[in-house]
Parts: structure tokens; C-alpha cells; sequence
């Protein structure tokens, strides 16, 4: 497998990544934790994948899923926001309510046809570039193209804007926030639902776009949890989470390919790994790299390192000092 074709596939996968990962750190940014992302991304890959199969229209399952992803979220934010329950236990107990309805509404369609599959074409121009053309800007979905521009625009957006403005204030300092005349409340609830259609559009990705034509209770294959990940890796800036991703995406599909002949500067090389259970443990090194990540960014001082909103996962109570 040539060296191209890793960094090929490693965008294409990166791509479902970073729009988990870019609606995580909106979230988190409001002051949300919400550990329910791989529930939110295998009911978008199911949603999509149904609503492209019964009726012919990707864009439709596209959209479908989004919708999708965004009520599970809204059902954790009643729960965090509204009745001010711990985000973690909330966002886990997401996780299996998405998995669980994915699976029962969704049976039986991994026995279903070809579906209706989002376009994939060329950039002109720029697919030419040498090295990065190939990579980039050559046969990728359309929703990789749009996840170059959603990147800087979420950038733009966060740091550069009075409602991103807003957006911060509420996830650092919403007693503050509150005081200023901003709803609390309602910017919460608009960024949960915001991240939760993002984690929807990045199942449909894998389901009508990354891996096209394929959904069962292995779609997401822990993809959600990698994304959590990278939010803190990522020190919650959409630039850095553009880049994590990618560099997972492309690490996770070299160590499927390296164990098998494969393409580097041009010489054909032998597996470099043949046992096994040796390939169990290289798929299993990205994941453990996550885990570590998560412990490490779940202490206090590390968090404050890190640049972790204030108010990540504290319950917003009006008039209560210190909130």
C-alpha cells in the first residue's frame, strides 16, 4: 500500500473524527460535558443509512441524522442542564440509549442493499498539487471538502465573534455571563443540540460516505470515545482538533496496512508483522493512547494547563455564588 493511500484514508477517516470532535468541543466550550458521542454517532450512521436505503436520497439521511443526533443530545441536556444531574453518569447512560435504539430500529439493514451514497470527486486545480493534492483534494466526499471549511470557520466563529464571545463566557464564567443579560439556559441548550448534530453528521459520514453502504452495531468502532479524546488533546481549539484527527485517522489505517505487503518510496515491502495478536495490540495502541489522555485531562491542574473551560461539567444554578 503506498504511503499516499495511508494519508488518503486517514483524512477520509479523520473526517468522521473531527466533526465528533468539533461537536464535543462546542459543547464542552458551553460548559457541557457529554460522553454520549458514540451513541449520537451510530444513530446518525443508522438514521442515515435507513432514510438513504428507503428512499433513494443521501441528502435526506444526511439531514435525518443530524436531526437525530441533535434530540438524543437535547434528551442529556434536559437532564445536565435542567435537572442538574452528573454530566458523566448522564452522557455514559446516552451512550447506551443511542447504541440500544440504533440497534432496534436499525435491524435488519445490515442486510440491506446499496444504498444512495453522498458524491466523491476531484478538486480542480488543486488535486494537482504535488504530494498534498493526492491526499487532500483528490476523489474525497464532499463532506471532507466541508470539513476544510468548517474547521476555520468554528475557529472564526468561537474567538473572533460576540456570540462565540458569548459562547466562552457561559462555559468559563456563567454567573458572570448570567449578570451580563445572557440566558445561560439557552445558550446550553443550543450548543448541546449543536454538537449533538455534528456527532450525527459524523455517523452519516461513516455510514453514507467513509465506509458507504455498510451499518451494524460496529460502525462507529469506538470512534466516539477517540473523539472525546482529542477534544482535550486538542486544548479545545477546532485547529488543533483538525490536525489530531487527521493524524488518527491516518495512524489508524496504518496499522491495518502495515501488517500486511505494502507500497513505501516506491519498494514493495513484507508484513512487517505477521502474529495475530501482535495486530490486535497495534489496533489497540490508538485507543489506549486516548484513555491515558482522558485520565491525564481529568485532573484539575492538568485541566487548568490545558485551558479547559472553567465551568466544564458544574451544574449552572442562578443566584448561587461562585457558580
Amino acid at each position: 500500500m503506498d504511503l499516499i493511500i495511508i494519508l488518503h484514508a486517514g483524512v477520509a477517516t479523520g473526517t468522521v473524527i473531527l466533526f465528533a470532535t468539533l461537536g464535543e468541543l462546542i459543547t464542552e466550550r458551553s460548559g457541557v460535558m457529554n460522553l454520549g458521542v458514540e451513541g449520537m454517532m451510530l444513530l446518525g450512521a443508522m438514521a442515515a443509512f435507513g432514510i438513504a436505503n428507503s428512499t433513494g436520497n443521501a441528502w435526506l439521511g444526511l439531514l435525518v441524522a443530524m436531526f437525530a443526533g441533535g434530540v438524543l443530545a437535547i434528551l442529556h441536556g434536559i437532564v445536565v442542564i435542567q435537572f442538574r444531574a452528573d454530566q458523566v453518569v448522564s452522557g455514559l447512560s446516552l451512550t447506551f440509549l443511542g447504541t440500544g435504539v440504533s440497534l432496534v430500529l436499525g435491524e435488519g439493514l445490515s442486510d440491506a442493499g446499496g444504498v444512495a451514497l453522498l458524491p466523491a470527486f476531484d478538486i480542480p486545480l488543486l488535486s494537482a498539487i504535488p504530494v498534498i493534492g493526492p491526499i487532500m483534494f483528490a476523489n474525497q466526499s464532499i463532506l471532507t471538502y466541508l470539513s476544510y471549511l468548517l474547521v476555520p470557520m468554528i475557529w472564526y466563529y468561537i474567538n473572533r465573534t460576540r456570540p462565540g464571545l458569548h459562547l466562552r463566557a457561559v462555559g468559563e464564567y456563567p454567573a458572570a455571563a448570567d449578570a451580563l443579560g445572557i440566558n445561560v439556559f439557552r445558550q446550553r441548550y443550543l450548543y448541546v443540540f449543536i454538537g449533538g448534530m455534528l456527532c450525527g453528521l459524523a455517523g452519516a459520514a461513516l455510514s453514507l460516505a467513509i465506509s458507504p453502504g455498510w451499518f451494524s452495531d460496529k460502525t462507529t468502532a469506538g470512534l466516539g470515545w477517540i473523539a472525546i479524546g482529542l477534544v482535550i488533546f486538542a486544548q479545545w481549539n477546532p485547529i488543533r482538533a483538525a490536525l489530531g484527527s487527521f493524524l488518527f485517522g491516518a495512524l489508524r489505517r496504518l496499522i491495518l496496512d502495515i501488517q500486511g505487503p505494502m507500497v513505501l518510496f516506491g519498494v514493495l515491502r513484507n508484513p512487517f508483522f505477521y502474529d495475530p495478536y501482535l495486530g490486535f495490540f497495534l489496533q489497540m495502541l490508538p485507543y489506549a493512547f486516548t484513555i491515558i489522555v482522558l485520565v491525564i485531562g481529568s485532573r484539575e491542574a492538568m485541566r487548568k494547563r490545558l485551558g479547559a473551560p472553567a465551568a466544564l461539567g458544574i451544574p449552572y444554578v442562578r443566584g448561587e455564588r461562585g457558580a
